[in-house]
């Protein structure tokens, strides 16, 4: 080997990791926002205003989204109340309750009617391809996938909710 040959080496692997998780957080952030797009296209819809409090948060140090509402009855339309509740936790008798009009009505429960969980569960693959996307550099794969989402900005607690994590 000649003399004259000189090797530097150069450490970018802060860079390189910071590029990567700056990708993750950005497609967690899409999956969020596709997600929340078919919850809206799930909910059942009475006054709306269900369907207008879902929305989406990235939590970076868990690299999760979670989609949901912070309205309270969100988890009951999602899972069900009474004799019906998902996982057998409701009340399993009938009961009486009267309305603001003063009128009195029996229920056995409500029906589950599931929006978020079917948005995340049903579309796994759709996920998967935005997160391959994003992290191989290529736009053109997850950008297809906003026109199913309808960007919402409240944020709160969120009772009913589903994760999406990368890995």
């Amino acid at each position: 080997m000649p003399d004259n040959v000189q090797v530097h080496i150069t450490d970018n692997s802060d860079a390189v990791g910071a590029e990567f998780e700056s990708r993750v957080l950005r497609a967690l952030e899409e999956c969020g926002l596709v997600a929340e797009g078919y919850s809206k296209k799930l909910v059942k819809v009475d006054t709306g205003n269900l369907r207008n409090s879902l929305t989406h948060q990235v939590v970076p140090d868990e690299r999760a989204v979670y989609v949901g509402t912070n309205l309270e009855y969100g988890v009951y339309q999602e899972l069900g109340t009474g004799q019906y509740a998902e996982g057998g936790g409701g009340r399993p008798t009938p009961w009486a309750y009267q309305d603001a009009n003063g009128n009195w009505h029996t229920t056995s429960g409500v029906k589950p009617a599931p929006f978020v969980k079917p948005a995340v569960a049903d579309h796994i693959s759709d996920y998967q391809k935005i997160i391959e996307g994003e992290l191989k550099g290529s736009k053109a794969l997850s950008q297809t996938y906003y026109s199913s989402a309808v960007p919402f900005g409240a944020t709160g607690s969120f009772y009913a909710r589903a994760r999406l994590a990368s890995s």
